[in-house]
């Protein structure tokens, strides 16, 4: 069975960042601590496949091989019989290959074999061609049920959408929803198309919704097979746009909602034209805010700033883009339910990669990911690296959330009779099973919406069946066909 492992490593006896790996399905097993595991020297096999009796002296030491030419049995054999203590073999890709030993049983291997990333490797490459003397101790601790991180990364993404909902109240924006206090779905079409008009709302209709995941699958493609450095610097700065407007809009509309005056004193600018002082100072300083997180993304600490530009982004998308209706909701949803378990889960047949997985990690672009997700560095887990989650796994239910909120308005229903609170309760369940089904997987990505889609469109679903509403939810907001100003 194989297990994660931890490769602590010295270079001149200076300690270096640890590396991650993964055991194979055969060879001996690995301690849980570092205190039992042994500290010795790392040498490359001659030759570096190690498809061959090696000419390199690998006796008492740590045998470093790549992938290619023979099994990793093989390997693992040619290693055992130098007298090496443990074989790492390099994989080609950032990906940690399962090492297995297909139908063989009388294998008689006993030093571990672990596999690592590429860009992993190259790190070790780089100090041992530069003779520098390399020590690595292997160890497999054990990883804990639940790491803190997974909370604070459901509270965050719970909360953007809660917020996102409830943004006209949190504002004190009235205005923003008085066509839902005064008008019912059937009355005053004119004078609904005029105010939606005003708020700049895009409504999303069916048609739309079917085209958005064929231009996000298609997209996704661009990204797998076309990823590079260049192309990861494209969308940093894409997200650094949409993350200055997505905060620039938070801060003004929260200033201005509790300071009427600030939007008296404007400044005519090149460009830019007419805008407030208060709008300049803010746009200003989230500029300034994207540019130093885009300069120091590397950073332990970068994960802070990409997760308020993109929670600040999806607050303004949600506010921009509605749901007209359940129908469009079940278009929309539905699509990016089988858009999610395709790219995670039936990609590999085709690719022979999950290219969802592969696109997140950053697999073609050294390692960087895409900037599009929340991530929250897991805090109990000895192996580091963050828990993550999507925009789109926050934006698709997030739409169905707030036109919830929207319909309980409209037709002022309370909070116990009304949708919001339950399709909140469903999101928020939605997430826990996504997070339980990868324990349950041992860390394999689990395409998200598998679970929030049940969660809450079924929620949905159910609930306007029982209480014979269902036909309203279905039709909301269509009593004419043609489409209103804004609608996409």
């Amino acid at each position: 069975m194989t297990s994660m492992v931890k490769i602590n490593r010295w270079v001149d006896g200076v300690e270096k960042e640890p590396i991650g790996g993964l055991t194979a399905d055969f060879g001996a097993i690995l301690p849980a601590l570092a205190k039992q595991g042994n500290r010795l020297p790392a040498t490359f096999s001659a030759p570096l496949n190690s498809c061959s009796l090696s000419t390199s002296k690998l006796s008492g030491s740590i045998a470093i091989a790549v992938r290619g030419e023979c099994i990793f049995t093989a390997k693992a054999q040619v290693a055992q019989a130098g007298g090496a203590a443990a074989l790492v073999m390099i994989n080609d890709d950032e990906g940690l290959l399962q090492m297995g030993c297909g139908n063989e049983t009388n294998l008689n291997i006993t030093i571990p074999v672990i596999t690592i990333s590429k860009s992993g490797g190259e790190e070790l490459k780089k100090s041992m061609d530069g003779g520098a003397k390399v020590e690595l101790l292997l160890y497999a601790p054990n990883r804990p049920i639940l790491d803190y991180s997974v909370i604070f990364l459901w509270m965050m993404a719970v909360g953007t959408v809660v917020t996102a909902s409830l943004w006209s109240e949190i504002t004190g924006s009235e205005n923003s929803d008085e066509r839902y206090n005064e008008l019912s779905p059937k009355e005053s079409d004119a004078a609904a198309a005029k105010q939606e008009e005003d708020k700049e709302i895009l409504h999303i209709n069916t048609k739309s919704a079917v085209v958005f995941v064929i231009t996000a699958s298609t997209f996704l493609l661009l990204l797998y097979f076309f990823m590079s450095s260049w192309f990861v610097w494209v969308l940093i700065v894409l997200f650094c746009i949409g993350g200055i407007e997505g905060m620039h809009n938070c801060i003004v509309s929260l200033v201005m909602s509790k300071c009427k005056g600030c939007q008296k004193k404007t400044v005519n600018l090149p460009l830019l034209g007419e805008m407030t002082i208060l709008s300049l100072v803010v746009l200003i300083c989230c500029l300034i805010f994207a540019v130093v997180w885009a300069a120091n993304r590397k950073a332990s600490y970068s994960w802070i700033g990409q997760d308020v530009l993109g929670i600040c982004m999806m607050l303004t998308v949600l506010q921009l883009a509605q749901l007209p209706n359940i129908k469009v909701a079940t278009v929309l949803l539905c699509c990016a339910f089988l858009y999610d378990i395709f790219w995670v889960f039936l990609s590999p047949y085709i690719f022979h990669d999950s290219v969802m997985i592969a696109v997140a990690r950053g697999d073609k672009s050294g390692g960087e990911s895409i900037p599009m997700l929340l991530r929250v560095p897991r805090i109990a887990d000895p192996y580091e690296g963050y828990n993550m989650i999507g925009f789109g796994d926050i934006l698709f239910p997030g739409l169905l959330v707030s036109f919830s909120f929207r319909f309980d308005k409209a037709n002022k229903k309370r909070i116990l009779n009304g949708y919001f609170l339950f399709l909140t309760i469903g999101y928020g369940l939605g997430l826990a099973f996504t997070y339980l089904g990868l324990y349950l997987m041992d860390g394999h990505g689990q395409p998200a919406l598998l679970y929030l889609v049940p969660c809450t469109l079924g929620t949905c679903v159910v609930l306007g069946w029982i209480r014979g509403e269902l036909k309203q939810l279905w039709s909301y907001g269509t009593s004419s066909e043609t489409p209103a100003a804004g609608e996409a």
